[in-house]
């Protein structure tokens, strides 16, 4: 039996930053992971292919768009699919070799299989040589998985999740998608903008559930001029194939026939044969795994964190949550500030949201000051051509605190860093609008829109 200081179950991005912190902390760590590749869903299946994909679908799509304009003409520019995706698939594997890089460096021993807990401090590997694995602390980051809805018969092909929408073998006639959130609109964008015809299927009466209604409303208008169709506020109530086409039920509605659909309509915790229940651990309702303030779990010495904890299903939630969970187990401190963990939509325009939204600050009586400030009256993004979107800053109305931070527009996902930073600590919007912004810069929207708080924009 192999003995280490620590055993991370799950080689995703909250999983081996934690193993990673806990090696530089000093602890001898193992590290169970069932796929060939470290790095999770979000390296493997999720974040990163999929960001490839749109990167070189927006390239695409400006090459046969509107670069003539700024005197650039390309003639005959053809899509080759096959390699488009081959490329995705090095990038993959350049940062998957990374991980497993960052593990020999650091020490960390890694284990091949599926990790199962068999009694206290005790954890098994299936498909690994080894007996089983002991130590003081167990981890469990083992992520989550797409979630479906009932009558919809997921085929791995024609009808399936993101995983087979990273991989079409080609270019969809009609692709239906279920789900108008993160993941239903990056990969319906990439399609429609590779020849697809997209059609969005949405339960509520909006898009990005969650999001900042206003921002989203925006969102909307601007989707449905590139070319996305939205059925909103339908229920799907099945979604069959013959193999080669598909036909989509909506209550109360004709059908729709398709060549492929894309269910995502949310993801559920990966907490299925971790042997739970050998230590006492019972999930929730929906799945996941209570935990403390500290991550730790009902059974000592055994923590979670990520997607099977809950709250945003995000890699970099789940990374700041390894990072406090070793820190608290070593150092007895750890601490993530859930309000300043930023989400990012990677269509173009980016959309990014970090704090409360305006919706939630009009629900919880909350006096609050807003500023806006649009992309379209800033010289750098006239420049390079974008220009739609604005930025949203909402300030306390007493204290001038910033409450959140809402953007529409390009690059938004790198913009909202300073926000973030900003609010973690605390502060105001006359804050951000003294700092010196460089000229000509997207990042001249977000001083301007703090400015707009209190009445003061320059440049509108």
């Amino acid at each position: 039996m192999a003995e280490h200081d620590l055993i991370v179950i799950g080689g995703g991005p909250g999983g081996y930053v934690a193993a990673i912190r806990a090696a530089q902390l000093g602890l001898n760590v193992g590290c169970v992971e069932k796929a060939s590749a470290l790095g999770g869903t979000c390296l493997r299946v999720g974040c990163i292919p999929s960001k490839a994909l749109l990167e070189s679908s927006e390239l695409y799509a400006e090459v046969n768009g509107n670069l003539a304009e700024r005197g650039i003409v390309v003639d005959g520019a053809q899509l080759d699919l096959s390699k488009m995706l081959k490329h995705k698939d090095r990038v993959v594997r350049a940062l998957t070799g990374g991980i497993d890089a960052l593990f020999k460096k650091n020490k960390i021993t890694r284990y091949n299989g599926h990790g199962r807990i068999v009694g206290p401090g005790q954890v098994s590997v299936s498909g690994d040589e080894v007996s089983g694995l002991s130590a003081k602390h167990i981890l469990i980051s083992t992520g989550s998985v797409p979630s479906s809805l009932p009558g919809i018969e997921l085929d791995g092909d024609r009808i399936g999740t993101s995983t087979e929408a990273l991989a079409y073998s080609e270019v969809p006639d009609h692709l239906v998608v279920i789900g108008a959130g993160y993941i239903g609109l990056e990969m319906g964008t990439v399609w429609r903008r590779l020849g697809s015809q997209v059609t969005v299927l949405e339960y509520l009466d909006r898009i990005l559930p969650g999001m900042d209604s206003d921002i989203a409303a925006e969102a909307l208008k601007i989707f449905k001029k590139q070319g996305l169709n939205f059925q909103l506020g339908c229920k799907v109530t099945g979604a069959t194939t013959d193999g080669k086409s598909c036909t989509v039920e909506i209550d109360g509605a004709d059908p729709i026939t398709c060549d492929r659909v894309l269910v995502s309509v949310g993801r559920k915790p990966n907490t299925t044969d971790l042997g739970l229940e050998t230590v006492g651990i019972e999930t929730d309702p929906r799945g996941f795994i209570p935990v403390d303030e500290h991550f730790a779990t009902s059974a000592d010495g055994i923590y979670a964190i990520g997607d099977v904890i809950g709250g945003a299903m995000l890699a970099h939630k789940a990374e700041e949550e390894g990072v406090a969970c070793i820190e608290q187990i070593v150092g007895g401190y750890g601490h993530v500030n859930y309000n300043t963990i930023p989400g990012v939509v990677y269509t173009s325009p980016e959309i990014a949201s970090v704090g409360r939204t305006e919706d939630q600050l009009q629900e919880a009586g909350v006096a609050y000051r807003k500023g806006e400030f649009p992309f379209i009256a800033n010289g750098r993004a006239r420049a390079v051509g974008h220009t739609e979107g604005r930025v949203k800053i909402l300030a306390d109305e007493q204290t001038d605190r910033v409450l959140g931070v809402h953007i529409i527009g390009p690059h938004a996902g790198d913009l909202i860093a300073e926000a973030a930073v900003a609010m973690e600590f605390g502060a105001s919007s006359e804050d951000i609008a003294r700092c010196c912004h460089a000229h000509p810069t997207l990042a001249e929207v977000v001083k301007e829109a703090a400015l707009a708080v209190d009445g003061r924009a320059l440049h509108i």
